[in-house]
């Protein structure tokens, strides 16, 4: 027996995750956006593997993931299905070694000494530059000043830099300064992908030029506050 994404969420998760993804390319495309031209990635922090399987199930083939112990869990039990396994997280030292192991792009990288041992352990690893606008000393990112010398040092140790990605800072107009700087930073260093928007600002992401948003209450509905794993 052929065993697909489908059957491994029930019923009613799946038709709720397609309603609300249906609602998404809703917001994308009133946005002034066709849906199609920005890649949804499913963050599935919290949720358990069944909420995996009706992601893909649906077509959305982009997992992200905050925790590391969390993604390599799913990952190996959806091994048998194709997916782009997206680190989110912030990168501790002590799990970079499990991170390059089990996510295909590394969406937080905001320091030299994480691109040097990344680069170490899986050379040509694909990455993300996270940039932080905001002034919070405990929030990951690099200052946008900064985002020149980290995407430098990534590409002389040859890893592939996809992109950018921000956590916007709370408030329209901080949010829309940071999405319209993150479009600078990425023209001026000839990055392809801007990974701006979640499920409270992907709107405003859409009409600012993101190439994907990264979605968890639009799509699944309010976390458990039980734990990682629901």
């Amino acid at each position: 027996m052929t065993i697909s994404p489908a059957s491994s969420a029930s019923d009613e998760l799946l038709e709720r995750v397609r309603a609300n993804l249906a609602s998404v390319r809703d917001r994308i495309e009133r946005s002034g956006r066709d849906a199609r031209s920005v890649r949804v990635v499913a963050v599935t922090k919290t949720f358990d593997v069944t909420h995996v399987a009706a992601a893909l199930a649906l077509g959305l083939t982009s997992i992200g993931e905050n925790y590391v112990d969390e993604l390599c869990e799913k990952r190996r039990a959806m091994s048998a299905f194709t997916a782009s396994w997206h680190f989110l997280g912030p990168l501790q030292s002590n799990k970079i070694t499990r991170a390059v192991r089990c996510a295909d792009v590394l969406s937080s990288v905001a320091r030299v000494k994480e691109l040097e041992k990344i680069a170490a352990l899986s050379p040509g690893q694909v990455i993300d530059v996270q940039v932080d606008f905001g002034d919070d000393p405990g929030r990951n990112g690099v200052a946008p000043g900064d985002v020149g010398e980290i995407v430098r040092r990534a590409r002389a140790l040859e890893l592939q830099v996809r992109g950018l990605m921000v956590v916007a800072p709370q408030g329209e107009k901080a949010t829309r300064q940071a999405f319209l700087a993150t479009n600078a930073l990425a023209e001026e260093w000839d990055l392809r992908e801007r990974s701006m928007g979640m499920s409270d600002d992907l709107e405003l992401a859409c009409e600012l030029g993101t190439t994907e948003v990264r979605l968890g209450r639009a799509l699944f509905g309010p976390r458990s506050s039980e734990g990682r794993l629901a």
